[in-house]
């Protein structure tokens, strides 16, 4: 019976400690460490039960006993009285047998229910053993999620201040600088490229529109 605590003793020592520190995952590793211990809890509870029924049979059997030895008593007195010595004798020998065994069936009744309460009070224990494992596996998780949580924001806000980062957007700025002085670039070309004849053109459309304005102004009497 003791076998099965083997497993919770482990669990619940200095050792975790240890056995998380070599677990690549811990969440999952508690999580088996509860699924044993629960195992454990079923089969105390199975060898529990049997061990209660074998008391109750025990029971069941001493009382049988001595019931019988209790009535051959008073059918040993009642034969006395009817005179009849020779069936009291005989209710008095099956007395004795029936006492006999009445003895050595309480006796092992009463280590029978010794052995059953003390395992209900290990069973008690590995049950409150086994809440304050969970208690302590969800704080544990928990723990365990807000750890990796923040490294991988560490991990995150590191890159983004990292070097690689910053000479990247450096890079990409050199670029935009590059595309404007491209497109500055462009446009004094298209500017030097124009011909004669563009100039001229430019010229006369400036013309008329000088024209076009002295005419207006001589209208409002604006001259």
């Amino acid at each position: 019976m003791f076998k099965f605590f083997k497993r919770v003793k482990t669990v619940v020592s200095s050792e975790l400690n240890a056995m998380l520190d070599k677990a690549e995952d811990p969440v999952k590793m508690l999580d088996q460490f509860m699924r044993e211990m629960d195992e454990d809890i079923r089969e105390a509870e199975s060898a529990v039960a049997k061990q209660i029924a074998n008391e109750k049979m025990l029971k069941r059997k001493y009382d049988d006993a001595q019931a019988i030895v209790d009535k051959r008593q008073a059918q040993a007195e009642k034969a006395i009285e009817a005179g009849n010595d020779d069936l009291a004798r005989r209710a008095l020998e099956d007395k004795n047998n029936y006492e006999q065994q009445a003895t050595v069936l309480k006796e092992s009744w009463e280590r029978a229910k010794q052995d059953s309460d003390a395992l209900r009070t290990k069973l008690d224990e590995m049950k409150n053993e086994y809440r304050e494992m969970k208690l302590k596996k969800d704080t544990l998780k928990a723990r365990a999620e807000s750890a990796k949580t923040r490294t991988k924001m560490n991990r995150t806000m590191s890159s983004i201040g990292s070097d690689s980062s910053k000479q990247g957007f450096e890079r990409m700025e050199e670029k935009v600088l590059r595309y404007e002085a491209e497109a500055e670039t462009s446009e004094d070309l298209s500017q030097s490229s124009r011909s004669l004849d563009d100039e001229f053109k430019e010229l006369d459309r400036s013309s008329g529109v000088d024209d076009e304005l002295a005419a207006l102004k001589k209208k409002l009497g604006k001259e």
